[in-house]
C-alpha cells in the first residue's frame, strides 16, 4: 500500500490535491506517466496465491479423525494380517472418498479476487501530453486526468475536478440503490464513502454525464484493492459443526486409548500372551471407533445441499448447510436484500392532499403529466425502461396507472430542455399545452428537481384546477410537507411548471425556472421485499436477531428497519452510523454491539468490524450480501450468504451459499434445513455411538470375564453393515415439528449436547448388557454349544442395533408420536442390512465362517432365534421407558431450551 492511500484527498481542495500528485488538468507526459507506473506497479488487482489440487486434495488428510482411521487401518494390517487387511480397505475407502469429496467441493468455488479483476475497465481514456488518449487501464498511474462519459466504468479511484451532470452508480460498492450525483464541493474528512461525493471509485459505472478526476489511488490503493485485501487477509473460519466433530474425535480417542491400555493391562496381569492382548485392545478401539462418521456426515451435507437447492438456497461449502442451522444473529445488507434494489413511487402530493400510489389519480393532474413528460428515461419497443432509476419509476408508475408518455408526447414533443446540474439540482422541458389547458397558452414548461429548491424559485400554487399565490404560509406547509416525506425514508422530488404565449428564444435556467407554479411532490423508495418482514418475524421466533447494515442514509435505513419490524417506529437508539463506528474501538464495539439493531452508512471495514464484533460473543454470525462492498464481510462470517441474481460475482465468490431468488425468506427456510441437516447428524452420531458402546462394553466385559464372545469377523460385519445403511437413512428423517421452536444451537452446543450423550449411554450400556445377557443365558440355561452361543450374541448385537435405529429418530420423544415407519429411506436401510444379515445364516459357507449354521434347521434353532429377536426387540420397550421418565422428570425440556423472542 502506498503513501497515497493514506492521504484524504475528498477533503482536500483541488489545487492542493494536484500539488500533492504533482499533476494538472493537463495530465501527465508520457515519459512521467511511465516513471509512475514502474514506482507504483500496474493499475490491477492482484491475485491471491492459489492452492493446487494436490495441496488440496492433501489437506483433507489434516483432520484428527482421518489421522486415527489411517493409524487404525496401518495397526490392523500388521498385527492382524489377511483379516486386518479387509478391515483396513474399507477404513481406506471411507477415507479417500472424503477426500475426494472435498477436493471436488473446493474446486468448484469461484475465485472472488479474479472477480474483482474482471469488473475493472479494459480501456480508459486520459490526457497524456495535452491530448486526450485511449489507453489500456492497467497503464493508468496516479496524478493521471480521467475523462468520464455516462457508460464509462471508472478506472481508478478519483478527485474530481469538472463534474457536468455527472451521475455514477455505486451500488455494488456502497450499497446506495440510486446513481450518485457528483459534486466538487470539499466533504469532512470523516466522512464514509458514500457521501464523498467529489470522488469516482473504481469500478463504478457513469450512468449519466461527463467529468473529469486525478487519479488518485490505482490498482490495490483504490477502494476496490483495499477490498481485494480484506478478502486476501481474511482468514477462513472453522464451523461449528467442523469443531463438534473435532472435539467429538478428541473425546473418543481418549476414551478409546483408555480403554484399550486398560483392558491390555488387566489381560496381562491375568497371564494372556501380550500380542494376544494387543489383538484384543486394537479389535475393541475398531469397534469404538466409527469410521463411517466422516463419510456419514458428508453423505448427510450433500443430501442436505439437495434440499436447500431445491428450495432456491444453493450451497457452496458443504458445512455451511449445518452452520445456518445454528446461526445466531444475521447481518443484513438493506439494499437488494431486504428492499426490492427498484425505486418505487409510494406518495404523491397534490392538491394540498397526501394520496398513496396505490389511488386512482386523474391523468391531467399536472403533477402527474411532468413526471412523466419532464423525464428523460429510455423505452424501447417492449417497453422496457432504461436510465436513471428515479426517472424510470415515474415511467413505471404511469404504465402502471394506464399512461402511456410514448402516446402523449406524439400530440406534446419536446420543444426545448434545461439538463439536470448539480448546483441547479433541477431539469425542464418545454412542450406544446395538452388540449385540457389550451385555454391557458399554447405553451408549458415542466420542471421537477429537489423540493427545497424547486420551491425557492416558485410564486404561484396549482390547488383543484386554479392557479394561486403561493404565500409563505403556504410555503412553509409545503417545506414541511417535503420533510415529513423525507423522514419516512422517501426521496422527494418536486414538480413545477409555467404557461407561455409564445416559444422563448433561449432554453435556459433563466427562461424556464423562475416565476414556477407548484404543481405536487412525489415520494420514491426501494421499498422492502413483500415476505422480507414475515420472514424477519419468523426468524425472531426461532431465536435469531437480524441486524441491517447498509451503505444508505441514517434516516432511510431507520425508517425501513422500522417497516420490515427490526426496529419500534422512533427507536433512533438502536441504529448508528459508520462516523460513530470509527469513534470506537474494537473493544469499545464488541461491548455496545448487541444494543445496535441498524448499522448507517458504513464501509465494507465497518462491515466487517461489526461481523467480528458479534463473533466476539462466540455468536455464528450470517452475513447477507450482494455488492462487492460485502464481500469482506461475507468472508469474514460464519455463513457468508451472497444474492444470485443482484448479486456480483464477487460477492458470490466470497459466500459460502448463494440465495437463487435473492429472497430473504429462503434463508429461514434454509436456516430449518439447517437445523434438521444438524439435528440428523446427532441422530446418527447418537446411533452409531451407542452401537459402538454397545460393542466395546461387550468385548470389555467380556474380556474381563475371559469369554470369547465375539470373532473380529463379528465385529467388522456388524460395523459394516449395521450401521452404515440404518446411519444414513437417519440423515434423510423430516425436521422435526418443533425445530424452529428452540434457541439457535451457537458453538456452545456440540453433537452430544441436547441429551445426545446421555442417550448413547444409556442405550449403549443396554446394548452391550443384553448381548452378554443372551451369550450368558444361551451356554447356561439352553447348554448349547460355544460356537452356537457366539452365534446368537452377534446376532442379537447385529438386529438391536438395527431395531435401535428406529429408537434414534428422536432424542426424547416416542417413537409412536408420528408415523415410525414414516422415513422409507430407513425403512430400506434396515431392509437391506438385515438381508445382508441373514445371508450370513442362510448362505452355505459363509454361515460356516460366521458360525451360525447351526441356526439353520437345527432342532434348538426356532429356540435360539426367538431369544435372539425378543432380546433385540427389547430394546424398543427398554427406551421408550427411559425417553418416558426423562419427559416426566423434565429433563428433555430442560435439555432442549426454547426460544425468547427478542429484536
Amino acid at each position: 500500500m502506498s503513501d497515497l492511500n493514506q492521504q484524504k484527498f475528498f477533503a482536500q481542495d483541488i489545487d492542493s490535491v494536484k500539488q500533492t500528485l504533482d499533476s494538472s488538468e493537463q495530465g501527465l507526459s508520457a515519459q512521467e506517466a511511465k516513471q509512475r507506473l514502474d514506482k507504483y506497479g500496474a493499475n490491477e488487482i492482484r491475485e491471491g496465491e492459489q492452492k493446487s489440487t494436490l495441496q488440496k486434495f492433501i489437506d483433507q488428510f489434516k483432520d484428527l479423525m482421518i489421522i486415527i482411521l489411517l493409524i487404525a487401518a496401518g495397526l490392523s494390517v500388521a498385527l492382524e494380517g489377511s483379516e486386518g487387511l479387509v478391515d483396513a480397505i474399507i477404513i481406506l475407502a471411507v477415507v479417500l472418498i472424503n477426500a475426494i469429496l472435498g477436493v471436488i467441493q473446493e474446486n468448484k468455488a469461484e475465485d472472488a479476487i479474479n472477480a474483482l479483476k474482471e469488473m475493472s475497465s479494459p480501456k480508459a481514456t486520459v490526457n497524456r501530453d495535452g491530448e486526450q488518449v485511449a489507453i489500456d487501464s492497467r497503464e493508468i498511474v496516479p496524478g493521471d486526468v480521467v475523462v468520464l462519459e455516462a457508460g464509462d466504468v471508472v478506472p481508478a479511484d478519483l478527485r474530481l475536478f469538472k463534474a457536468t451532470s455527472l451521475q455514477i452508480e455505486e451500488a455494488a460498492l456502497t450499497g446506495e440503490s440510486v446513481p450518485v450525483t457528483k459534486e466538487l464541493d470539499l466533504v469532512a474528512e470523516d466522512a464514509g464513502i458514500g457521501d464523498r461525493t467529489n470522488m469516482a471509485f473504481s469500478s463504478t459505472n457513469v450512468t449519466y454525464g461527463r467529468g473529469q478526476g486525478i487519479v488518485t489511488g490505482t490498482g490495490m490503493d483504490t477502494e476496490v484493492g483495499n477490498i481485494a485485501e480484506m478478502l486476501e487477509g481474511a482468514e477462513g473460519k472453522t464451523t461449528p459443526l467442523q469443531e463438534n466433530l473435532d472435539s467429538l474425535t478428541k473425546f473418543l480417542t481418549y476414551a478409546i486409548v483408555a480403554i484399550a491400555v486398560f483392558i491390555f493391562v488387566i489381560g496381562l496381569f491375568n497371564g494372556r500372551e501380550w500380542v494376544e492382548m494387543l489383538l484384543t485392545a486394537i479389535s475393541i478401539a475398531v469397534a469404538a471407533l466409527p469410521e463411517g462418521l466422516p463419510a456419514i456426515t458428508t453423505i448427510i451435507l450433500a443430501l442436505g445441499t439437495q434440499k436447500m437447492s431445491d428450495r432456491n438456497a444453493l450451497v457452496r461449502k458443504l458445512p455451511a448447510v449445518e452452520t445456518l442451522g445454528g446461526t445466531e444473529v444475521i447481518c443484513s445488507d438493506k439494499t437488494g436484500t431486504l428492499t426490492q434494489n427498484k425505486m418505487t413511487i409510494e406518495k404523491v402530493f397534490y392538491n394540498g392532499e397526501m394520496h398513496d400510489a396505490a389511488e386512482d389519480i386523474d391523468f391531467n393532474e399536472p403533477v402527474f403529466r411532468i413526471m412523466n413528460m419532464a423525464n428523460d428515461t429510455n423505452i424501447n419497443s417492449n417497453g422496457e425502461l432504461a436510465g436513471d432509476p428515479t426517472e424510470t419509476a415515474m415511467i413505471q408508475f404511469g404504465f402502471d396507472k394506464g399512461f402511456d408518455v410514448r402516446e402523449v408526447l406524439e400530440t406534446q414533443p419536446r420543444l426545448g430542455e434545461v439538463p439536470f446540474d448539480s448546483t441547479r439540482k433541477m431539469s425542464s422541458t418545454f412542450h406544446p399545452t395538452s388540449e385540457a389547458f389550451k385555454d391557458q397558452a399554447p405553451y408549458v414548461s415542466m420542471t421537477k428537481g429537489a423540493p427545497d429548491v424547486l420551491i425557492s424559485n416558485c410564486n404561484y400554487y396549482y390547488d383543484n384546477g386554479e392557479i394561486k399565490e403561493l404565500t409563505e404560509d403556504v410555503r412553509e406547509k409545503l417545506l414541511d410537507t417535503n420533510h415529513s416525506m423525507a423522514t419516512q425514508a422517501l426521496r422527494v422530488l418536486a414538480m413545477a411548471f409555467k404557461y407561455y404565449d409564445e416559444e422563448p428564444a433561449n432554453y435556459d435556467s433563466e427562461t424556464l425556472e423562475n416565476d414556477l407554479v407548484f404543481a405536487g411532490l412525489i415520494g420514491e423508495i426501494d421499498p422492502e421485499r413483500p415476505e422480507a418482514k414475515e420472514a424477519i418475524t419468523k426468524a425472531r421466533g426461532a431465536g435469531i436477531r437480524t441486524v441491517m447494515i447498509t451503505g444508505d442514509h441514517k434516516d432511510t435505513a431507520a425508517a425501513i428497519a422500522a417497516r420490515l419490524g427490526i426496529i419500534d417506529e422512533g427507536d433512533d437508539s438502536s441504529v448508528t452510523t459508520g462516523a460513530h463506528l470509527d469513534e470506537l474501538s474494537d473493544e469499545e464495539l464488541a461491548e455496545k454491539v448487541e444494543h445496535y439493531s441498524v448499522y448507517a452508512r458504513v464501509s465494507p471495514q465497518h462491515k466487517v468490524r461489526i461481523v467480528e464484533a458479534w463473533q466476539s460473543h462466540d455468536k455464528v454470525v450470517a452475513m447477507t450480501g450482494d455488492g462487492v462492498n460485502d464481500a469482506p464481510s461475507l468472508k469474514q462470517s460464519d455463513i457468508g450468504i451472497g444474492m444470485g441474481i443482484t448479486g456480483t460475482e464477487v460477492s458470490k465468490g466470497a459466500s459460502d451459499m448463494v440465495l437463487a431468488d435473492d429472497n430473504f425468506a429462503t434463508i429461514v427456510t434454509a436456516v430449518e434445513e439447517g437445523r434438521k441437516v444438524f439435528s440428523n447428524i446427532q441422530k446418527a452420531v447418537q446411533f452409531l455411538l451407542s452401537a459402538n458402546l454397545g460393542e466395546v462394553m461387550t468385548l470389555f466385559f467380556a474380556t474381563m470375564l475371559d469369554w470369547q464372545i465375539l470373532e473380529p469377523i463379528h465385529i467388522l460385519w456388524i460395523n459394516l453393515v449395521t450401521d452404515t445403511f440404518p446411519a444414513i437413512a437417519l440423515g434423510l428423517e423430516d425436521a422435526e415439528s418443533d425445530v424452529m421452536e428452540h434457541d439457535p444451537r451457537g458453538r456452545k452446543t456440540d453433537l452430544l449436547s441436547g441429551g445426545v450423550l446421555a442417550s448413547i449411554i444409556y442405550q449403549g450400556l443396554y446394548e452391550g448388557g443384553i448381548t452378554l445377557f443372551v451369550y450368558w443365558y444361551a451356554q447356561h440355561i439352553m447348554q448349547v454349544e460355544h460356537v452356537d452361543a457366539e452365534a446368537m450374541a452377534f446376532l442379537t448385537l447385529a438386529f438391536i442395533q438395527l431395531f435401535h435405529a428406529y429408537n434414534s429418530k428422536s432424542v426424547f420423544k416416542s417413537l409412536f408420536a408420528t408415523n415410525p415407519f414414516g422415513n422409507k429411506w430407513l425403512n430400506i436401510g434396515v431392509l437391506a442390512s438385515t438381508v445382508l444379515m441373514l445371508i450370513t445364516v442362510f448362505v452355505p459357507g459363509l454361515n460356516n465362517a460366521f458360525g451360525t449354521n447351526h441356526l439353520v434347521g437345527d432342532p434348538n434353532s426356532v429356540a435360539m432365534w426367538t431369544v435372539v429377536i425378543l432380546a433385540a426387540a427389547s430394546i424398543i420397550v427398554y427406551t421408550e421407558i427411559i425417553k418416558a421418565i426423562l419427559r416426566a422428570t423434565g429433563y428433555a425440556e430442560k435439555a432442549q431450551s426454547k426460544t425468547k423472542s427478542k429484536k
